[in-house]
């Protein structure tokens, strides 16, 4: 079982991390990278069909160098065996549509080289663009079946074909079993949770875990990048030139106002008194 784990770097848009300009604009370049959350979803879909059907798992992603630190906690989460880099300047700017053309060229390429795929993982929607486009649209490219919104799922390795439930939303909430023949992709839904029943399950989940850690720390030996000559990419339809999207504008993001208020106590001055009396009150209210 061969899979492959698409992920992406986003804007740490956590508390006092995001960093803007003086118009309210997301400066990239001063806010730090992390991995998209709904990824790991992706990530953790991709880790169970590892443990119950052993195989080789995959990271990848397209984007600027410092990417590669997000493959290598892609590395550390989904026990993967290696990763893929797809980098280039040519690449710049690219939205959803040239980003699924790079990425379905990058499983190509991989799939000639290593001798196929089964599977391909990825998550949701990213943090940062919210369309939820980028996964069904490299399904596209590759004329693969898809399965979406996925919570739960297993393998049949000898019939090769994939049973998953999927959430259907509608008027109401209903979930849905499908079967897809392999290769196929997989969108794996924010509410995914991996299940472990089996002993066996949980050994190897364990046993996983301590082998990765040692190559997880050096990531960057298991890391192998393409440019846009190594994967041998048409420049009209990547990058810029090849994004159809067009943003007619961006509004700024106002600051939010301050609610709460500080006060400011220097190591053994006036107020630390004031503070033990307080701390000690709510210690009382727990019964500490």
């Amino acid at each position: 079982m061969r899979s492959i784990v698409l992920t992406k770097g986003v804007p740490d848009f956590s508390e006092g991390a995001v960093s803007f300009d003086e118009d309210g604009h997301l400066e990239r370049g001063k806010t730090p990278t992390v991995m998209n959350p709904n990824d790991e979803k992706a990530l953790q879909a991709a880790l169970q069909t590892k443990v119950r059907h052993g195989g080789h798992v995959s990271g990848m992603s397209m984007g600027p160098p410092g990417y590669g630190e997000v493959l290598g906690e892609a590395m550390e989460e989904v026990y993967a065996d290696d990763l893929y880099l797809l980098s280039d300047r040519e690449l710049a700017a690219s939205d959803t549509w040239a980003t699924a053309i790079t990425l379905c060229t990058g499983i190509e390429k991989y799939a000639d080289e290593i001798g196929g795929v089964d599977l391909v993982f990825a998550g949701f929607k990213t943090a940062d663009g919210e369309t939820g486009q980028t996964g069904p649209q490299t399904c596209w490219g590759l004329e693969w079946p898809i399965v979406t919104h996925v919570l739960a799922l297993d393998i049949d390795p000898d019939e090769r074909r994939l049973r998953a439930k999927r959430l259907v939303e509608g008027d109401r909430d209903e979930i849905e079993t499908v079967e897809a023949p392999l290769p196929c992709v997989v969108i794996a839904d924010p509410e995914f949770s991996p299940t472990y029943r089996k002993a066996s399950h949980r050994l190897t989940h364990k046993r996983l875990r301590a082998e990765t850690r040692e190559r997880a720390e050096e990531y960057e030996e298991h890391m192998t990048t393409w440019n846009q000559q190594d994967l041998n990419l048409d420049p009209e339809y990547i990058g810029l030139d090849g994004s159809p999207t067009i943003v007619s504008s961006v509004d700024p993001i106002p600051k939010a106002p301050s609610e709460r208020e500080a006060t400011v106590i220097e190591p053994g001055g006036e107020g630390m008194e004031e503070l033990f009396g307080e701390m000690n009150e709510f210690a009382a209210a727990r019964g500490d």
